[in-house]
C-alpha cells in the first residue's frame, strides 16, 4: 500500500514539475519585437483597427489544435473594417520571441484580401476569393503554419492585419517583397496576440 502510494505520489510530482515547465510565461524582452511588420510598415496617422479571433482572447494560449503540436488548424481572425480607400488587406503572423536570419519567424501571410471581407473562418483551409496566401518560412504561397516553439518560455504569435489603398503584385514571392510592395500604402493596422508552447 505505501509502494502504491510512493508511486502515486511520484507520478503526481512529475505532473506537476512538467505542467509548471510548460507554464512557463514568455521571456521579458521580446527579441524580434524591432523587426515586426506594424513596426516596420506603419499605418498613415497610425489608424488602427481592431483584431480578433474566435480561439483565444488577446493575449491567452492557442489551443493544441492551432498549433503544429495538434491539427494546425487555423484558428479564425476577424478585424474592423478600414477607413475609405481600403482596397485590400494584408494579414500576417510572426514569431516576436524568435529569430531567424535577422527576422521574426514567418508563420502565415495572405495577400489581396478584399476590401469586402473582413473574417477568415476558423478552420479555413483555402483563401477566400481574390485573395491568395503568401510567403512564410516554407516559402511562397504556403498555407498557415501554426505555433511551434521550442522547450521553454513560451513565445509570442502576432497575428497583425494591413489595410492597404492597393493590391499586392503577382510575383511577390519573398517577405521583402511584401513589405516593400505595403510600404506607403497602409491605412490603417492591428494585431491580434496568441502565446505558444511546446507540449510537455
Amino acid at each position: 500500500m505505501k509502494t502504491r502510494i510512493a508511486f502515486g505520489t511520484l507520478a503526481l510530482g512529475l505532473g506537476m514539475a512538467s505542467l509548471a515547465h510548460a507554464q512557463q510565461p514568455p521571456a521579458a524582452t521580446e527579441v524580434a519585437a524591432a523587426q515586426l511588420a506594424l513596426v516596420n510598415v506603419p499605418a498613415k496617422n497610425g489608424a488602427k483597427l481592431a483584431v480578433t479571433t474566435p480561439s483565444f482572447a488577446a493575449g491567452g494560449d492557442f489551443p493544441i489544435d492551432n498549433t503544429q503540436y495538434g491539427k494546425n488548424v487555423f484558428p479564425g481572425l476577424t478585424w474592423t473594417a478600414g477607413p475609405a480607400g481600403t482596397t485590400s488587406y494584408v494579414a500576417i503572423m510572426q514569431d516576436g520571441d524568435a529569430l531567424s536570419r535577422g527576422a521574426p519567424i514567418l508563420h502565415w501571410t495572405m495577400v489581396n484580401i478584399p476590401a469586402t471581407v473582413t473574417t477568415l473562418a476558423a478552420g479555413m483551409t483555402a483563401p477566400p476569393g481574390g485573395a491568395q496566401n503568401g510567403p512564410n518560412m516554407r516559402g511562397a504561397s504556403s498555407p498557415f503554419a501554426g505555433p511551434r516553439p521550442p522547450a521553454g518560455p513560451k513565445h509570442r504569435y502576432h497575428i497583425q492585419v494591413f489595410a492597404l489603398d492597393t493590391a499586392i503584385p503577382a510575383g511577390t514571392t519573398t517577405y521583402a517583397q511584401l513589405t516593400d510592395a505595403m510600404k506607403g500604402h497602409v491605412l490603417a493596422s492591428g494585431e491580434v496576440i496568441g502565446l505558444g508552447q511546446k507540449l510537455p
